[in-house]
């Protein structure tokens, strides 16, 4: 449904003097979507671009904390992170997702929800065992160990993206190199 405002997007990004858009940062928990995110927002916000994060972590100790990581609450967990992403685009937000999502149907859901024009995927790639080693909650142990069911990346499967924007091998990178290589990316997009 298409509402008439008299402000819009196209209004709200001249303003801005950038455009608004998602970027979904996906893969293993410990692949280090949620640094990443947060030095390139620094970078963004340094140059006057509006952003919010959305993390997985603010995500589910509020508006979704009642999902669980079953299949379908974490579709629906991308879901509602679509439907909140879209409405931060019309605001002229550029919204930085960080989430796992471990399946492809929903990161393409995602894509179709917001407009794929205003979907940039960013694959936080990093081997499992790096992940497990940069663990600081101590999930992957605890998935390990059994404490923790339906664990991606140990009891539940990580889809790789099939064709994502950008990938960003965290392992073989600094922190500076990654968010350079973001930020050459994203900001003709921008």
């Amino acid at each position: 449904m298409e509402y008439n405002f008299q402000i819009s997007k196209v209004d709200r990004n001249e303003r801005n003097k950038h455009a608004s858009r998602v970027i979904l940062f996906t893969g293993l928990s410990g692949a280090g979507k949620s640094t990443l995110s947060n030095f390139l927002e620094k970078k963004l916000f340094e140059r006057g671009i509006n952003t919010y994060i959305l993390d997985g972590d603010n995500i589910r100790n509020g508006i979704n904390k009642e999902l669980s990581f079953s299949s379908s609450d974490r579709a629906e967990n991308i879901r509602r992170v679509a439907e909140i992403s879209k409405l931060f685009i019309d605001a002229g937000v550029v919204v930085l997702a960080c989430l796992i999502s471990p399946y492809e149907k929903d990161r393409n859901e995602m894509r179709k929800i917001v407009g794929t024009d205003n979907f940039i995927e960013v694959y936080v790639n990093s081997p499992l065992e790096i992940c497990e080693k940069r663990d600081t909650k101590g999930l992957y142990k605890q998935a390990r160990q059994g404490v923790i069911k339906s664990f991606t990346g140990i009891s539940d499967p990580y889809e790789e993206p099939t064709n994502p924007s950008i990938e960003i091998k965290t392992n073989d990178l600094s922190i500076d190199e990654s968010v350079q290589i973001l930020l050459d990316y994203i900001l003709p997009k921008l």
